[in-house]
């Protein structure tokens, strides 16, 4: 047994009370750059996503579920350890370009994440999709399957061609395990086709699976099936969505939405004729808020993507599991993302304790549709630029710090603002003068959580304030 295995099995408890056949299969799904009303069940008013309508119909959707950060690696940084990302150093998208102070960051092996506790429970593990997580250029160890995970199919960048699957560092970058590989095919058919062959390859089995589906839709570049390679390794002919006629950008939205809703269409088809829906738990959310390419954001919130504000990290999510989640429910309970590594280890009856996670066990909730013990929750945005900006949620209220024309990398300049949501959920009136007392104890909240993260950080190459 190696070091690394022991630590797990001594820091879980792996000897599950459960049987096999007790054990859901879990599959998520993770879109990337969805805003709140991506779906027509959450508002979509351009066109119908009927698959994933028919998930929310027959399962739990959620009103005011949110991403761990505003951008993508920092989310799925946290989905995968279930910790804030701060703890783990990765606070940024893991930037392309090889002289950017975040490039050379990744999931460092240290990190505990869910993959390698289910595994060593009995789990088999798989990726398809968007990993994220370093670039594999610069360290082997940021592989996915060093992370836990049995299989893997996808790429490594923060977005690829979805014709050519050149990456955003400009490299070619689709990948069968650690083999790069030269393929044909749309990449969010290639992601449906092989989650689907995982499925039908792993159930119905001895054992349970699980399935993390990272789409790229619906992020740049912005091409739909049939549309020519716009990214090559020499360059990035951009579609100009800008100037665009309405009618052909909510033509390209949808053209790149609704192949992620046939896949989950084709997934549900082969639980069904496997028998295996009824022990298949299936969550669905987006890694952050809406993209300014196409309108997916809600306008009941303000900001969008890489802000703290709700347009930036409060995202559509649906848990849909036959038998065990009641069909039709909605659930307004503030949620986020890092509660599903606690919920997927507690269905998997694992004892997690030690481990330390940050989120909270969403079983009650999803199962029993229990209300939650209430919490604070937590954002902190590092942008490309190293501008940064924070927040902090307290049931109803919702705390905004700002930095406006800060150096790089740093708190200065605070700016904060107080609104809240019950009575604005679109963050349109600054309460900070009229509430300064709570607007003060929030911010020395803020403060000491964030403090508390670097307390022991795993330690990353580069940043913006590296000396």
């Amino acid at each position: 047994m190696t070091t690394r295995i022991l630590f797990l099995v001594l820091a879980v408890g792996i000897s599950s009370p459960l049987r096999a056949d007790e054990r859901p299969n879990m599959i998520i799904i993770m879109v990337d750059d969805m805003g709140y009303a991506g779906l027509s069940c959450f508002g979509n008013p351009y066109f119908e996503t009927p698959e994933l309508d028919r998930l929310a119909e027959e399962g739990m959707r959620f009103t005011d579920f949110h991403s761990s950060g505003t951008v993508c690696s920092p989310t799925r940084t946290g989905l995968l350890t279930g910790r804030y990302q701060q703890r783990a150093g990765i606070e940024a998208v893991i930037h392309p370009i090889s002289d950017h102070p975040e490039h050379r960051k990744g999931l460092q092996l240290s990190e505990t994440t869910f993959a390698e506790v289910l595994r060593e429970a009995g789990y088999t593990t798989g990726l398809i999709g968007k990993w994220h997580q370093g670039y594999p250029q610069n360290s082997g160890d940021f592989h996915p399957q060093h992370h836990g995970f049995d299989d893997f199919i996808g790429y490594h960048s923060g977005n690829i061609d979805f014709i050519s699957h050149v990456g955003d560092h400009y490299r070619h970058d689709w990948w069968h395990g650690k083999k790069r590989t030269i393929e044909e095919g749309y990449s969010s058919h290639l992601i449906n086709q092989y989650a689907n062959d995982f499925v039908r390859r792993h159930a119905p089995a001895d054992e349970p699976f699980c399935l993390y589906i990272a789409h790229e839709a619906i992020h740049n570049p912005i091409q739909v099936p049939g549309d020519p390679v716009r990214r090559t390794e020499e360059e990035w002919i951009r579609w100009d969505w800008r100037n665009a006629p309405e009618e052909e950008l909510i033509e390209k939205y949808r053209g790149m939405t609704l192949p992620v809703d046939e896949g989950l269409g084709q997934l549900r088809a082969i639980l069904d004729e496997l028998g295996e829906a009824q022990n298949t738990l299936i969550f669905f959310f987006s890694d952050n808020g809406g993209a300014r390419e196409f309108p997916s954001s809600s306008p009941n919130f303000r900001g969008n993507k890489g802000q703290v504000y709700e347009g930036g990290h409060r995202v559509p999510a649906i848990a849909h599991w036959p038998g065990s989640i009641q069909q039709g429910l909605i659930s307004d309970q503030t949620l986020f993302s890092l509660d599903l590594m606690p919920t997927m280890l507690s269905l998997a009856g694992v004892d997690y304790d030690n481990l330390k996670l940050d989120g909270a066990d969403l079983s009650p909730l999803l199962l029993r549709d229990e209300t939650l013990p209430a919490r604070p929750l937590f954002w902190a945005s590092l942008g490309n630029g190293g501008q940064r900006a924070e927040a902090m949620r307290d049931g109803p209220w919702k705390l905004v710090v700002l930095h406006p024309k800060a150096s790089p990398g740093t708190f200065e300049n605070e700016v904060v603002e107080l609104y809240h949501l019950g009575d604005d959920p679109g963050e349109t009136t600054n309460l900070s003068d009229k509430h300064h007392d709570r607007a003060a104890t929030m911010l020395r909240q803020l403060k000491a959580w964030y403090a508390e993260t670097q307390e022991g950080a795993t330690p990353q190459l580069g940043g913006w304030l590296a000396q």
